[in-house]
C-alpha cells in the first residue's frame, strides 16, 4: 500500500453554537490541512499519483474556504456547522468526487485548528 500526503493551510473565521462559550464568539483559525491519498500500486512512472494533481484539487477547495466567514458559506450553517470535524468531512468528500479511480482513494483528511488540536475524517 502506498500513501501520499499533502499539507496545506487556510485562514477563516467561524462561530460554533452549543459548545464552549469562547467558541460561540466569532473567532478565526489558521487551519492546517493534511490530506492522505492511498492506493495499492504505482503507475508506469513509478508514482501513485502526481503530487501536482493532488495539490491542484486540494488548492481548489482551499480557495473556497480561505479568508471567509465559514458560517455564511452555502455548504455550512446550523445543520452543518463549520467545526474542524465537519471541515475535514467537507474537504474529504469534495476530494472523493475529484479522484474517481478505484485504485486511488482519499484515506483521511485532518484539519488542525491550532498546533495542538485536530480532527480527522476517514471516508468510507
Amino acid at each position: 500500500m502506498f500513501e501520499l500526503k499533502v499539507l496545506t493551510h487556510f485562514a477563516a473565521a467561524h462561530q460554533l453554537k452549543m459548545v464552549d462559550r469562547k467558541c460561540e464568539n466569532l473567532h478565526g483559525h489558521n487551519w492546517k490541512v493534511e490530506v492522505c491519498i492511498r492506493g495499492p500500486k504505482l503507475n508506469n512512472a513509478g508514482v501513485l499519483m502526481d503530487f501536482g494533481v493532488v495539490k491542484k484539487e486540494v488548492n481548489h477547495i482551499m480557495e473556497q474556504l480561505d479568508h471567509r466567514y465559514l458560517n455564511e458559506l452555502e455548504n455550512f450553517g446550523d445543520a452543518f456547522p463549520p467545526s474542524s470535524e465537519n471541515l475535514a468531512y467537507y474537504i474529504a468528500e469534495h476530494l472523493k468526487a475529484a479522484f474517481t479511480s478505484p485504485d486511488i482513494w482519499v484515506y483521511s483528511v485532518t484539519t488542525w485548528e491550532s498546533h495542538n488540536a485536530a480532527a480527522t475524517y476517514f471516508p468510507e
